[in-house]
């Protein structure tokens, strides 16, 4: 069962990286067209392996399940690592498509990749990126663990949470290119190499930081919760 939960964890981030970060790279659709993307890869997947992994697709949900009691503490480096394998060969695809177009070169600046300062899509700087990570992953996490609890309206999670990560995009593309996800990050930024694997550090950092805030606050707010699945993305 460990086995299944891990290979659904690889492929919905697959999917999610292959859909957002695809179309930034290969589509024309712009900022909404690629917030959108993402969202749609959420709720597509949230319904499709939902069911047997809870769809994190994310290491800071499912650090954020952990602490919360929802996941088992002993899963989460499985997790991570399946996530994190699911969004390089994402990237990878990518890649090999975008490498089909004439003049196309791979690097950090054309992978859809996050970043600070003079690599933020705007310029924003390292503590505004710092700032929107943190604060964009705590919502995103909050918002997951209300609609995935026990009271909540059954059969909606998905939708709500492909909705919110839409809304997250659209406020943080021109920021960071909106990460709120570390195995989003990570598969972009090996393939693309150079200042991406430099500032990687901070869509690690930032968003596992604003979910482990989000699970305490809501402990904090609402009492321990006694869940034990997050279906997420």
């Amino acid at each position: 069962m460990v086995g299944k939960k891990l290979a659904a964890e690889a492929f919905g981030t697959f999917w999610l990286v292959l859909g957002g970060c695809g179309t930034a790279v290969l589509g024309s659709a712009g900022y909404p067209g690629v917030s959108l993307a993402f969202g749609l890869t959420v709720v597509t997947m949230a319904y499709a392996v939902g069911p047997i992994s809870g769809c994190h697709l994310n290491p800071a949900i499912t650090l954020g399940a952990a602490i919360l009691g929802r996941f088992p503490k002993k899963d989460i480096l499985g997790y991570w690592i399946a996530q994190v394998v699911g969004a390089v060969l994402a990237a990878v695809v990518i890649m090999i498509i975008a490498k089909g177009r004439p003049g196309f070169v791979v690097s950090a600046d054309t992978m859809a990749c996050n970043g600070y300062d003079t690599h933020s899509p705007k310029a924003y700087s390292m503590i505004a990126g710092l700032v929107t990570e943190v604060v964009l992953t705590f919502m995103f996490v909050f918002v997951i663990i209300g609609v995935t609890s026990k009271k909540a309206a059954p059969g909606f999670a998905g939708l709500a949470v492909g909705l919110c990560l839409t809304l997250i995009h659209l406020i943080s593309i021109n920021v960071t290119n909106t990460s709120v996800n570390p195995a989003r990050s990570t598969g972009p930024a090996i393939i693309g190499g150079g200042w991406a694997l430099e500032q990687l550090w901070l869509f690690w950092v930032a968003p596992l930081g604003g979910a482990a805030l989000a699970a305490v606050t809501w402990n904090a707010l609402f009492g321990p919760d006694d869940d034990t699945a997050t279906a997420a993305a």
